[in-house]
């Protein structure tokens, strides 16, 4: 059994590594479970580990995906390196793969791999070192739209590293604490009775604080590609951490996004977006796709405080007067409304455009979205942005 336990635990790590929630103590339940069923029996160890370490339908695609490749195939390398480039054959769409169990065992194979000679065995090397940026730092100035696809592949997972430091608001709410403002008459006195009648011990409540919601409105057009993806891996993040986020996408019409984020992997969450959404990558009308937003979805997720990231270049040239109307409307509703601006990444940038000048008036903030680093603004903004709103126009606006 020794050498199949280290096995039992190798495979609960690389678990772990494609994003499942295991633990050292799921490896020792799964090896005192499989000390009671017959270990040559494959269907039997593959249900017994699956009934310890699969806790939701989406994690048993990857749990099987881990098991066929690791107990089975001896050429899993050569799986390894299936996954991550797919091929297509006989012109069928290439097949669904899981970057994260792919990730996993890359760094399993890193890992793994033969030990270097020792330093009397090998020649000697000429290293030449310059001082420069390291790559992931270099990556997080890069314009979005500028990206290859190996950067591009490098930047999403810094962007699933990310978080948004958002700001919490208090509440009316009240909970019980150890210390605080607002003395708890009922909890005092019941421990009064309790203890004899010594009121020497006083009970407290204090103030329930939670993070506001968070709208997202994110333009999808041809000219907002790059941007809107970048934006949904963000999100993405943002809805595993259970965050109060609603996710809207629109271009020549609006589709609520939300439901279709909470896939555990954000690749497949995004590739099937892409499939669903018939509008991506393609034209815009930021006035028709407002009013409806304004008529079927304002009132129900525009409560308790919310704030509206609109993400769009404002590149819009039909029904400029509606434009303008839903935006006051938009604003009305909103506590806040951020405006995320890709044109920013041009020191030289003025509005002229109609759209834009339609838009600029009714927001609190316009903020540059074209990198990782204005990303990484937009939390500290919204952070910032904790019980004050900023004068809605023109003259007080800031671009950063």
């Amino acid at each position: 059994m020794e050498p199949f336990a280290r096995n039992v635990v190798h495979f609960i790590r690389l678990l772990r590594g494609a994003g499942l929630g295991m633990s050292p103590a799921q490896a020792v339940d799964a090896l005192d479970a499989l000390r009671w069923i017959d270990i040559a029996r494959r269907d039997d160890v593959r249900a017994t580990l699956a009934s310890l370490v699969v806790h939701a339908p989406d994690e048993r695609d990857i749990f099987d995906a881990a098991f066929d490749l690791f107990w089975r195939d001896p050429d899993w390398e050569g799986k390894l390196r299936a996954m991550l480039l797919p091929k297509v054959t006989g012109g069928a769409p290439p097949p669904k793969r899981n970057n994260r169990l792919a990730d996993a065992l890359a760094a399993r194979a890193a890992s793994s791999a033969p030990p270097r000679p020792a330093e009397h065995e090998r020649e000697p090397e000429q290293l030449h070192a310059r001082m420069t940026f390291s790559a992931e730092e270099r990556l997080s100035h890069r314009d979005f739209d500028t990206l290859t696809a190996d950067e591009w592949r490098t930047l999403r997972h810094q962007i699933r590293s990310h978080r948004l430091p958002l700001a919490t608001e208090p509440t009316r709410r009240l909970k019980a604490a150890s210390r605080g403002t607002h003395a708890d008459l009922r909890a005092s006195a019941r421990h009064a009775v309790r203890s004899g009648g010594d009121w020497t011990v006083w009970k407290y409540r204090a103030t329930v604080e939670r993070r506001p919601p968070l709208v997202l409105l994110l333009d999808i057009s041809g000219s907002m590609s790059a941007y809107s993806r970048a934006v949904l891996y963000f999100c993405h993040a943002l809805l595993q951490s259970r965050e109060r986020l609603q996710v809207f996408l629109f271009g020549t019409r609006l589709t609520n996004a939300t439901r279709a984020l909470r896939e555990r992997d954000p690749d497949i969450a995004i590739a099937g977006l892409a499939e669903q959404v018939v509008d991506w990558s393609g034209g815009t009308r930021i006035g028709a796709a407002l009013a409806e937003f304004n008529r079927r979805w304002a009132r129900r997720v525009l409560s308790g405080r919310a704030t509206v990231l609109f993400v769009t270049d404002g590149l819009d040239h039909e029904a400029i007067d509606v434009l303008d109307a839903e935006m006051a409307r938009l604003a009305r509703f909103a506590h806040r409304l951020v405006w995320l601006n890709p044109l920013l990444r041009y020191p030289e940038f003025t509005p002229r455009a109609r759209g834009v000048r339609a838009i600029l008036p009714h927001v609190d903030a316009m903020l540059a979205a074209h990198n990782l680093d204005s990303l990484a603004a937009v939390g500290r903004e919204l952070a910032s942005m904790n019980g004050r709103t900023a004068a809605r126009n023109t003259g007080d606006m800031r671009w950063n």
